[in-house]
């Protein structure tokens, strides 16, 4: 049976998008495929590091999740646009659940693990547009806003959902990583299954054309890409205060690149755990991204969005350093003579890590969501694509390097150095906006994030898709609800 596309529908909320049942469906799908593609990342990363205690090695394996990505994406499209988007979605499931069980068969392979998931990441390629293709064709206009919000929020949520939560937990229940394949292969069948409910989204068909045609377009696709991202980079060049931008968010990608290959390591290394304790550190650092994110929404707007980028670039940096002491930090607070109360559970190594990476994730989330906001604010509507595309290249390249570079350089001189050189450059970098880019201008005092009134309810979704169209929603006696 499949699910007809909607006529019609009404409303725009986020309740009355999700009343749409094709789309319901395939949002379930990206939930369970997203949530299962980070529960892989997790326990793969905990075979691999099991398996060889080489930081150098859990790169190459994060270099097999984005190296497909960033080769093929841009010609990717080309081809979904020519095959029925229902069986893409439906066949890049089955094969990846497939893979999936492959990559539980082989057991401590790393080689044959790491080109299982080179296929699985190729296979992913495809499906991602094929999945952003369908939801303008379930979804009608009106709701479209609402609709890629949720999906971006799902995205950035099942991080969290699968990486620091899901992942640890079926390792700890089932005594090993394996198991965490096979549940994964399990979402992808699920998602197979909720796709083949959609309704078929028929192929395009040009008259005359030929798989040569296909192959030449998609050609064309990728150097229209690097033309365009020439012509942005000339934009930045010209403008100083988007480049700076871009600096602070690549700056972010930098950081979650780091987390990801050394993090492991660090949670045995500097907290005594294993590898697959790594929940101890990523999932404070989640929360504390959202709650972030939250007293962003809340009382932004009585702080300069680029001061609040700067401090929150200086307090990631010094938190960061401290992490790589709190075991010196910790044996010091429970030295402390005769205290009134037992305070053994709150300066045990563990709560100071776990208590350290929550305000963390605070200035992570301030930083990230306010450098978003101020370029997407800076940017004219001609040449913002353009830019966006840069800031892609440049989130890309940002995981890339220090992915690269980190894990063996780790392995030479310890993951606790490594992370104290990080520190230090977030946090100079910090500093050096500050120092370079001298006192805010006048546009500058601009709030950190508008349209919020202090204490009331916050919709993540909705906040996050606000355009300067919103402006004329606002009572006329309300000027500075964008911080003018």
């Amino acid at each position: 049976m499949t699910l007809e596309p909607p006529v019609s529908a009404g409303g725009t909320s986020t309740a009355a998008v999700l009343r749409n049942r094709p789309f319901l469906f395939l949002w379930l799908s990206q939930l369970a495929t997203q949530v299962g593609s980070n529960m892989a990342l997790y326990g793969l990363t905990v075979i691999v590091l099991e398996s060889t205690n080489l930081s150098s090695a859990v790169s190459a394996l994060f270099l097999t999740f984005l190296v497909p990505a960033v080769l093929l994406s841009a010609v990717a499209g080309v081809y979904v646009d020519r095959a029925d988007r229902r069986l893409v979605l439906v066949l890049t499931n089955v094969l990846r659940a497939v893979a999936m069980v492959a990559i539980w068969w082989v057991g401590g392979n790393i080689g044959l693990i790491l080109l299982l998931n080179i296929a699985v990441s190729v296979i992913t390629v495809f499906f991602a547009p094929a999945e952003a293709a369908m939801i303008p064709y379930l979804v009608p206009r009106h709701q479209l806003v609402s609709a890629n919000g949720l999906f971006t929020l799902t995205l950035n949520g099942a991080f969290a959902l699968g990486y620091a939560l899901l992942g640890p937990l079926v390792v700890k229940v089932s005594g090993g990583p394996e198991p965490v394949l096979l549940v994964v292969g399990v979402l992808y069948g699920m998602a197979a299954l909720l796709c083949w409910t959609l309704p078929r989204n028929p192929a395009l068909r040009v008259a005359g054309e030929s798989a040569g045609d296909a192959v030449h377009e998609a050609g064309e696709a990728a150097r229209g890409t690097f033309a365009q991202l020439a012509e942005g980079m000339a934009y930045i060049r010209g403008h100083r205060a988007i480049g700076w931008s871009l600096v602070y968010l690549g700056i972010a990608a930098s950081l979650v690149g780091v987390i990801g290959v050394l993090g492991p390591d660090f949670a045995a290394d500097t907290l005594g755990l294993g590898a697959e304790d790594l929940f101890v550190v990523v999932l404070p650092l989640g929360i504390g991204i959202v709650m972030g994110v939250l007293l962003l929404n809340s009382y932004g707007r009585y702080i300069p969005r680029r001061r609040a980028i700067e401090g929150g670039l200086i307090a990631l940096g010094i938190l960061l350093a401290a992490m790589t002491v709190a075991g010196p930090l910790s044996r010091a607070l429970q030295r402390v003579d005769a205290p009134l109360v037992d305070l053994s559970a709150v300066t045990s190594l563990i709560a100071i890590v776990i208590a350290m990476a929550f305000v963390a994730g605070i200035a992570y989330g301030i930083v990230a969501i306010s450098s978003q906001t101020q370029l997407q604010e800076d940017l004219p509507e001609e040449v913002r694509g353009r830019v966006f595309g840069v800031l892609n290249m440049l989130v890309s390249v940002g995981s890339f390097l220090p992915i690269i570079i980190v894990g063996p350089i780790s392995d030479l001189v310890g993951t606790t150095n490594v992370i104290l050189v990080v520190a230090a450059g977030i946090f100079l970098s910090g500093l050096a906006s500050i120092v370079r880019r001298g006192p805010l201008a006048p546009a500058e005092s601009r709030a950190t994030a508008g349209m919020m009134v202090p204490g009331t309810a916050v919709d993540p979704i909705g906040i996050a898709m606000r355009t300067d169209d919103d402006r004329h929603a606002l009572p006329p006696d309300d000027p500075e609800a964008f911080g003018e």
